[in-house]
């Protein structure tokens, strides 16, 4: 809104209410009204401050209510609250005045993010428009009240297909906090009907499904858009893998990384190699890690990689292979503290098993 707003909503009642208040008043009301809108909110303050209405009266109430106005106009929203209120709650201004009132103490109150006293003033409204509906749908998610913030999403976008795409990100977003990914998916699909060749919107209806769990219909999403030509930066899908492990899924987070590289979404590198790698450990495939970081290390010879193929040979209990590779770590200049620790326990546990197995021979 802007500060020239309030002066315009007060031109009618200062009109209608001149045969009814003391015109020593009216003439401070109009007096102030005059210097705001040229900018000189000190004379609109003396004028107002200068009047002396009648206790409990519709002129004290109106005075309120310009003395409200100009510290918005001010900025001063901590007072144009008190003294908005205080006209709103005299009980003095006409219905047309109230409806306004309420509406404008909503907006101040959800600028200073009072979000419970922007419910308190909206949720009683019948036949809600638009304006009133985001007011409400922002307070309901600011108190993180997304149970009643989206039923008033659906209801405006339910009588208005034509919304705009603002109340459909924020039903996804609602819904996909609230993990209910089904239902986001649904409206990000009405947002991707309306841009099919922005890219953003197919990623995240693919970011939604594999949160889902669906990485397999997440990674068609993605060869779906490729195929229209919609063209994804390499940071962008990288960045749907990150996802995926930030979520705490390394499987689903594995199982895209390695449809994107094999249908060629993404370049293989050693970098994206070691991420999957490594995902596919955090997800407890050891054999499949293993494989990629037994390759990893035959090409690049660095110790970290001999090591971590070691840890995962000893967490499966291939003691000998386990062996192996820590020798080809200690090679390749790995910490020999590190090493002997991992060899004594690899050596102690070969030992024990060989002998069970000549025991058992006996």
């Amino acid at each position: 809104m802007t500060r020239l707003l309030p002066l315009l909503m007060l031109v009618a009642s200062f009109s209608c209410a001149a045969q009814s208040i003391d015109p020593g008043v009216f003439r401070a009301l109009d007096t102030a009204q005059s210097a705001q809108q040229k900018g000189d909110y000190a004379a609109a303050r003396r004028a107002l401050e200068g009047a002396t209405p009648r206790p409990g009266s519709l002129e004290e109430a109106l005075l309120w209510r310009s003395r409200g106005y100009l510290a918005w106009a001010e900025g001063n929203n901590a007072q144009a609250l008190d003294f908005l209120g205080r006209a709103f709650n005299s009980g003095k201004l006409d219905d047309e005045s109230q409806v306004r009132e309420r509406l404008n103490l909503a907006r101040l109150n959800l600028g200073e993010r009072r979000y419970a006293q922007v419910v308190s003033l909206l949720s009683a409204q019948g036949n809600a428009d638009e304006d009133v509906l985001q007011m409400l749908v922002q307070a309901y998610q600011g108190l993180g009240q997304h149970t009643k913030a989206l039923p008033l999403a659906e209801r405006y976008v339910q009588r208005n297909p034509k919304a705009a795409d603002t109340w459909y990100q924020l039903l996804v977003a609602g819904n996909a906090e609230l993990k209910r990914y089904q239902a986001a998916e649904r409206w990000q699909r009405v947002l991707l009907a309306r841009h099919p060749d922005r890219a953003r919107d197919w990623r995240q209806l693919a970011a939604l499904q594999q949160m889902a769990g669906a990485d397999d219909k997440a990674l068609a999403t993605l060869r779906a858009a490729q195929a229209k030509g919609v063209a994804f930066s390499e940071s962008e899908l990288d960045n749907l893998v990150l996802l995926a492990s930030a979520a705490g899924q390394p499987w689903q987070g594995a199982r895209l990384l390695e449809g994107m590289l094999k249908s060629g979404l993404l370049a293989n590198s050693a970098t994206r190699e070691e991420r999957l790698g490594m995902l596919w450990w955090q997800a407890r495939e050891r054999g499949a890690a293993a494989s990629i970081y037994r390759n990893l290390a035959g090409r690049s010879g660095n110790s970290k990689h001999w090591l971590n193929l070691a840890q995962l040979e000893l967490e499966q209990a291939h003691w000998q292979a386990g062996l192996d590779a820590l020798r080809q770590a200690e090679r390749a200049g790995a910490e020999r503290r590190q090493v002997r620790a991992w060899r004594e326990w690899a050596e102690s546990e070969l030992s024990f098993e060989r002998e069970r197995q000549v025991a058992q021979l006996r």
